[in-house]
Parts: C-alpha cells; sequence; structure tokens
C-alpha cells in the first residue's frame, strides 16, 4: 500500500535528519514541505529518535473522547482556529486524523465558522447606560411606541450563501455599488410607508420625513404615543428637538449605541435579504423591491417584535450591559 502524503512528508524529514541536513529552512528549500510541518517532526525526532506516532500507525476513524476534549480547549483558546491546524495539533499527542474529519466533527457539534458580526464597540460608561435605561423601562407598555431608524441598502450585496458542489459560485460585482438610504417605522398596529431617498440626511431632512410621516402613525396610535429613535445627530439636532417638541407626544430616551435594543433592525435584515434576492440591477428596481418587502412584512412578526422588548430589557441586565443576541 503506498504511504500517505503525511507518512511520506514525515519519512523524508526522517531521512534528512539522518544525512545531517537537520535545518527545517534547509529541509524546506530542497522539498518544499510547509516548515509547521518540518518543525513539528524534527522535534518528535529529537524527542524520540523517530517520526512514528505516538500509540501506533495508522488514521484513526473517528474523533475519540481525548480528541473531542483537546478540540474543545483548542477552540476555547483560540477560535480563529482552522480545521486543519486543529488536525496537526492532534498529530502531536497521538490523534492522527484529517483536516475534513475535523470539519465533519466541528460541524456534527454544532461549531459554525462565520465572520464576527461587526457591532458598535460598548464602553463601560455605554454598558451602565444601558443596564440603567433597561431598569427603567422594562415594564412599560410597548403598545404605543412607534420603533423608528433609517438604514442603507446597497446594490449588489454579495451575502447569500450558496450550495454548490464542484465550482464554488461566481458572481461579479462592479466597482461602484450605489446605494439607497431608507426611513421606517413600525409599531404593535402596523407600519408606516416606506420613505427612500439618495441623498443625505441632516436634521432638516429628517424633519420633513417625520412631517410626511406622522400623519400615518397618528392614524394607527391615536393621540398618545411616543417616537423612539437612536441618538443620531441628526435625529438630536436644534431643527429636529424642535419639530418633535411640537408635533410628537413624547420621544423616548435611549441609550447610546443600542442598536440590538431596536427591534426595527430585525426587519431591516429581513428586508435586506429579501431584497438581495431578487438581485435588482439598478436604483429604480432596488426601490421598486424595497417598497414591496416592505409591505409583505406580517403583522404578526410587529407583534411579536414589539412583545420582545421586556425579555430584551431583561436580558441587558442579566448581561451586565453587554450586547444582546437579537
Amino acid at each position: 500500500m503506498p504511504l500517505s502524503k503525511q507518512e511520506t512528508q514525515r519519512q523524508t524529514i526522517l531521512q534528512f535528519w539522518r544525512q545531517g541536513i537537520r535545518t527545517a529552512a534547509k529541509i524546506h528549500s530542497l522539498t518544499k514541505i510547509p516548515l509547521r510541518t518540518i518543525y513539528r517532526n524534527l522535534k518528535k525526532i529529537k524527542k524520540t529518535g523517530d517520526v512514528k506516532h505516538r500509540g501506533g500507525n495508522g488514521r484513526i476513524s473517528k474523533i475519540t473522547q481525548k480528541a473531542a476534549r483537546e478540540i474543545g480547549q483548542y477552540i476555547r483558546r483560540k477560535p480563529t482556529i482552522t480545521a486543519k491546524f486543529i488536525a496537526a495539533k492532534l498529530e502531536d499527542v497521538g490523534v492522527n486524523v484529517s483536516r475534513s474529519t475535523v470539519s465533519r466533527y466541528l460541524t456534527s457539534h454544532g461549531y459554525k465558522n462565520a465572520l464576527p458580526l461587526a457591532t458598535p464597540m460598548l464602553t463601560p460608561a455605554h454598558k451602565h447606560k444601558r443596564i440603567e435605561w433597561a431598569q427603567n423601562h422594562m415594564n412599560d407598555d410597548w403598545q404605543n411606541t412607534l420603533f423608528s431608524d433609517e438604514t442603507a441598502f446597497q446594490l449588489f450585496r454579495n451575502t447569500v450563501r450558496h450550495w454548490y458542489k464542484k465550482q464554488r459560485p461566481i458572481r461579479p460585482i462592479p466597482k461602484d455599488r450605489s446605494k439607497i438610504f431608507a426611513w421606517g417605522g413600525f409599531c404593535i398596529r402596523g407600519k408606516t410607508s416606506l420613505f427612500c431617498f439618495r441623498g443625505i440626511m441632516d436634521g432638516k431632512f429628517y424633519t420633513k420625513i417625520l412631517e410626511r410621516q406622522i400623519p400615518e402613525v397618528y392614524s394607527m396610535l391615536g393621540d398618545s404615543w411616543r417616537l423612539q429613535q437612536d441618538n443620531d445627530p441628526k435625529h438630536t439636532s436644534r431643527v429636529a428637538k424642535e419639530f418633535l417638541k411640537n408635533n410628537v407626544p413624547e420621544v423616548m430616551d435611549w441609550p447610546s449605541n443600542s442598536p440590538d435594543l431596536n427591534p426595527i433592525e430585525n426587519l431591516w435584515a429581513i428586508v435586506k435579504r429579501n431584497t438581495e434576492l431578487r438581485r435588482p440591477k439598478n436604483l429604480n428596481e432596488l426601490d421598486v423591491f424595497l417598497h414591496e418587502k416592505w409591505v409583505k412584512i406580517p403583522n404578526n412578526l410587529l407583534i411579536n417584535l414589539v412583545n420582545s422588548m421586556p425579555q430584551r430589557c431583561r436580558e441587558v441586565i442579566d448581561r451586565n450591559g453587554e450586547r444582546i443576541p437579537y
């Protein structure tokens, strides 16, 4: 039976060692074997005089309890570790498994490999304010609250994963990807219409949007309601404050850097994904698709999101002000 690639590399390194060629750099220059593999086997030769596996030759067909413990420790110490590197580390403790075996084990045990979600940084002061806010609002009646926000929708987003068997799908993306911005609001009784625009929003423009949208809110919630908005400078500008004072019954206080507390972020995520699946080719199509997806958001989802607010408050307190998984 022919030797495996790994065994061939080990035997090659051992032969060079016996011929007096004992530096990793020299062996690498002659063989192109990865330096990490050479260093690992040279260490083994110096310790045991050979490159044999501890516990015998032959690949272990499954992850043993010992290997499982080692894998858990590796990931806890270094979450960015690769399956290939884990397989190499396991070999050092006498467990000979392939990268694909490690990958299958990780997948079957609930591990996922993904980029960390980008999120605003929370300082100790932010966390304290979040806890304080959650304590003050945990028992609120959220049924008269309009949650609002604005976001950007980009053409040619590339965030939808694809299954493939042989060749990874390729999607050409232009260098210049234009955006549409949108403002929206929702409450337990429904949504405002989606206001899309292509310019820069300042405090004055923000009041123009509210002036157009507020009648819809009064029709849903009557004369006694409150507006939730974040602390973006355009929301807290002098012109915006003056408008809100004269036209909105109440404006909620809101902790800084806390998009996870605003349930409208869940709606934005749904609209972005569903719009991307339509693959709009230009801004006009993007505008049309955004309105279509916004209108189709079901009312039961709005109700569930509003009713999630007490739990969000509790989780902020339980997590000492840290980000919550919403």
